[in-house]
């Protein structure tokens, strides 16, 4: 059954109008009523007044007007880092695929962006507080009640459909950092959440997030939110599906070496897809390439002096092979490759020295009868031990097994099947450094180190809006790195610095910009942005 139901807004004195429809709900045994927005009441003619961004479903055939929404109330607002953000939006394309994705929600969206990356660490029941002193795209609160409404709504096709348009204002030619981290959780009534290996030892349950950044643009456009228990190398066939799904097939990807295995390699080589991973020298296939070079490794020629090692590159042939369950066969062929081998002094000097250290302990372990049955493989491999009535047990070390596995401290390795020279290699590799430092952002400023939220869909919801937070937040640190604006200022301090600005907004008149000194314009043009004039 549908009511009009009327609101009074204490802080506008403006009344709203909702449709309210009754229903019965099933799983509470109770009655319960979902409202919807139809428009404001004009006190003086008693009709409903349709609000701007509310009822769009029934305005699809009005062509609104270019230009800012004119004002209803007389207001003054912080603008210029909301400024700064709309503009990013807009230069991004972000403002334009939510629109298309998101029409009826993306202004909520937008504002719950900005308020992640404006509001360092502040949850979002403090967002009514910086939407009553900020102009932003939706320009009301947003309670947490409506927050979590929003989350819910928020569906796996409409997110398919942004990725698709984010990734194609990517450079198709650029490597793709692609990782995973893990966000501990509260909730277990999650399924996805799982006990699984924490890479920063936190001891809750957790979900994985598998994160797909561009090298060149330095900006993130995939996400996919895995269960915790799932081991990065066993993703790589999904993600390749997922991007072939949203329209990428020539794609190139740079990992670390939790995605190195054969069934990987064979995988990307499967699908033609370009890659540059960071191999194990524990496998045999690295060793053995190695061998040829290893005695003369440390030629003069072969030493970079800006990062202070030594490289060779070596050519190579990958054993792929591809089962065809459906007829029954596997096919067997070699694969061109590159392994780029590189090996650092001091590295090497640090490794070993962990090594022997981790030696004596075992020694010590043993001679005082305190093994530790966690180490029983290492004593095995490192040790020889005799027990005799007078000298007790005396542990000898294996110089043979010793030496084998001092010969490859300071060595590492990337492996591709893209030609390039190594240093090439290692700076693309170096690069991926953007996706870890993500994750940080993620965590820390835009605090999610642990997610609370109790339902699929809320988690879902709001880690895409949190995503789309996460572009905004890269864009600018990409901006500050380049402009080296990081030497006087702290991302924090910058966005402080533009916040202050004010506009002034009257009935019939057109909004009002506020002083705008020489330093900020100055911070707005090294953020790729025009600083911001009266309309």
């Amino acid at each position: 059954m549908a009511a009009i139901v009327y609101q009074k807004d204490k802080r506008s004195g403006l009344t709203y109008a909702y449709e309210s429809v009754s229903y019965w709900d099933k799983e509470k045994k109770q009655s319960r009523a979902k409202r919807k927005l139809i428009g404001r009441l004009d006190e003086a003619t008693g009709e409903i007044v349709p609000t701007d961004g509310r009822n769009r479903k029934e305005k699809k055939d009005v062509t609104p007007k270019p230009g800012p929404v004119p004002a209803e109330k007389v207001s003054r607002s912080f603008f210029g880092a909301t400024y700064l953000m709309d503009a990013i939006g807009e230069k991004l394309g972000i403002t334009k695929d939510l629109k298309a994705c998101f029409p009826d929600r993306y202004r909520q969206i937008l504002s719950m962006a900005y308020y992640l990356v404006l509001e360092d660490h502040n949850p979002l029941y403090r967002f009514e507080k910086w939407s009553n002193l900020h102009k932003h795209p939706w320009g009301e609160n947003i309670p947490s009640q409506r927050s979590s409404e929003l989350f819910a709504s928020i569906t796996e096709e409409e997110r398919h459909q942004f990725f698709g348009l984010q990734g194609k204002r990517r450079v198709e030619k650029e490597f793709w950092a692609y990782d995973i981290t893990s966000i501990s959780s509260y909730s277990e009534g999650l399924k996805q959440v799982q006990y699984g290996h924490n890479k920063e030892d936190d001891k809750l349950p957790q979900i994985n997030l598998a994160l797909v950044y561009g090298e060149t643009s330095n900006l993130p456009f995939y996400y996919r939110k895995l269960a915790g228990n799932i081991p990065d190398s066993k993703t790589i066939t999904h993600l390749l599906t997922d991007l072939e799904d949203l329209g990428f097939k020539k794609v190139k990807l740079v990992m670390d070496r939790g995605f190195c295995s054969e069934a990987n390699i064979n995988a990307l080589l499967k699908d033609h897809v370009k890659f540059l991973i960071a191999g194990k020298m524990s496998l045999n296939f690295m060793k053995h390439h190695l061998e040829d070079i290893y005695l003369h490794f440390r030629n003069f020629e072969h030493y970079n002096d800006t990062y202070e090692l030594y490289h060779h590159t070596v050519p190579a042939q990958w054993h792929y092979s591809q089962e065809r369950p459906y007829k029954k066969d596997t096919i067997k062929a070699n694969r061109r490759v590159y392994i780029h081998y590189y090996y650092n002094i001091d590295k090497a000097a640090e490794e070993e020295k962990a090594f022997d250290r981790k030696l004596m302990n075992l020694k010590q372990e043993l001679e005082s009868g305190k093994r530790n049955p966690e180490h029983e493989n290492q004593y095995n491999k490192y040790f020889d031990v005799k027990t005799t009535p007078k000298r007790g047990t005396t542990a000898t070390v294996k110089e043979e097994a010793v030496s084998e596995a001092k010969k490859y401290f300071g060595f590492f390795c990337l492996l591709t099947n893209q030609a390039m020279d190594a240093i090439t290699a290692l700076e693309i590799y170096k690069n991926k450094d953007l996706v870890e430092k993500a994750f940080g952002n993620l965590k820390e400023r835009l605090n999610l180190r642990r997610t609370l939220v109790s339902s699929e869909q809320s988690l879902d919801g709001k880690l895409f809006v949190e995503f789309i937070a996460l572009i905004y937040l890269s864009y600018i640190k990409k901006q500050m790195q380049d402009a080296q604006l990081f030497k006087k200022y702290t991302l924090q301090g910058v966005l402080d610095k533009l916040d202050v600005i004010e506009c002034f907004e009257v009935p019939g008149k057109k909004l009002r910009v506020g002083e705008v000194l020489e330093k900020q314009k100055e911070l707005y043009l090294a953020l790729g942005v025009e600083p911001p004039v009266s309309l």
